[in-house]
């Protein structure tokens, strides 16, 4: 480290992103989408729009953030936008948190959130899910502090219902209590109609799952319209030209097009469905899934053996080197073709573990 860094920051863990390779690889470990985004989004980006880069985008980015409340019909002062999800986050803990406030999270979930915690000097409070997995929900009713989650939760695939997030959200008035749905569009119930009746409920979302834009990374914020001016104020107190013109145009097309969106997220549950069953069939723990990945194990794989073997094969899938998971793997729902690929690669090291001395077909369908 530099001399320079700033003292709190010494123990600082950087979040470790799904690998980004060089090479040719079936992509399944980063829950992106070689799906193109909606033709409204090339459309967007015409002359007029290019010609016009020399001069600086709305910093208030007002069509797109209109274009998100006509899609989920909310008031356009209850949303905030940024550059992904991950920056939307990190301006509403600036705004709302300050440095020593604990903050609560599932022991197992999105790692980033941890790595905020130590950023924003925050006491971060890893609440641990039930043995089947599972948020729970009595601990997060009774934790005194702000709370965020994702729902569905990553890696894990699982959902609350809104009924019982409401219960959540209503434990404790004077708490903030952060949902992030960066998944919901895969088959769980959004929140976002909870905000108007509850000033301490944020609801995130992004764009670079469901709408094939993470290349793009646009997320936002639905909140109470006061809690929103908040942010906006410290978002001009540090840089009001978050948004690029190129990347509010691309976000107010794809927001527009929700037949599009539905087809997508409809191919993805239908080939979830069709890989849930492949992997069952060879003796795969495969965990329910209302997402575009699926958390699986298998007993021929302990630990990281699996990730390895795949990526030998020219597939990648994310495994996460932490208690009560490492013998567990996240898989991206791909495309038809990509599944055909994976299955193909896991019948190969299948049969290469089950041929070992002292191994039998026993732990695998294959």
């Amino acid at each position: 480290m530099g001399k320079f860094l700033n003292a709190r920051f010494d123990c600082i863990t950087p979040y470790v992103p799904g690998e980004q390779p060089k090479g040719s690889y079936v992509k399944l470990n980063a829950n992106e989408t070689s799906v193109p985004p909606s033709p409204r989004v090339a459309e967007a980006l015409d002359r007029p729009l290019i010609e016009a880069l020399g001069r600086y985008a709305d910093p208030h980015a007002r069509p797109l953030k209109r274009a998100v409340a006509q899609a989920l019909g909310v008031d356009e002062r209850a949303v905030f936008v940024g550059n992904g999800s991950d920056e939307v986050l990190g301006f509403l803990f600036l705004t709302c948190l300050d440095q020593g406030d604990e903050l609560a999270f599932p022991d197992i979930s999105y790692g980033f959130y941890r790595d905020y915690a130590t950023t924003f000097g925050l006491a971060g409070t890893e609440i641990p899910l039930t043995d089947n997995f599972e948020i729970d929900i009595a601990k997060f009713e009774a934790f005194p502090g702000p709370v965020v989650f994702a729902n569905p939760n990553a890696p894990t695939g699982l959902a609350l219902s809104p009924d019982e997030i409401e219960r959540i959200v209503q434990a404790q008035p004077d708490r903030l209590v952060v949902v992030d749905e960066a998944y919901v569009d895969y088959g769980a119930e959004s929140c976002v109609p909870l905000v108007e009746r509850y000033e301490n409920l944020v609801v995130v979302q992004t764009l670079s799952k469901s709408r094939n834009l993470a290349g793009a990374h646009i997320g936002f914020a639905v909140a109470h319209p006061g809690l929103v001016q908040d942010m906006e104020d410290i978002r001009f107190s540090f840089n009001p030209f978050t948004m690029s013109a190129l990347t509010q145009a691309v976000g107010v097309a794809a927001m527009g097009d929700e037949a599009y969106l539905r087809q997508c997220a409809e191919a993805i549950v239908q080939q979830r469905e069709r890989l849930g069953d492949e992997l069952s069939q060879r003796g795969f723990e495969v965990m329910p899934s209302l997402t575009n990945f699926l958390f699986v194990r298998h007993d021929c794989f302990p630990q990281d053996s699996l990730a390895k073997a795949l990526k030998s094969r020219g597939i990648l899938i994310r495994h996460f080197d932490q208690p009560r998971i490492t013998d567990w793997n996240r898989i991206t729902v791909g495309t038809a073709s990509e599944i055909d690929a994976l299955l193909l690669a896991l019948d190969d090291a299948l049969a290469e573990v089950q041929a070992l001395p002292g191994r039998g077909v026993e732990h695998g369908n294959a």
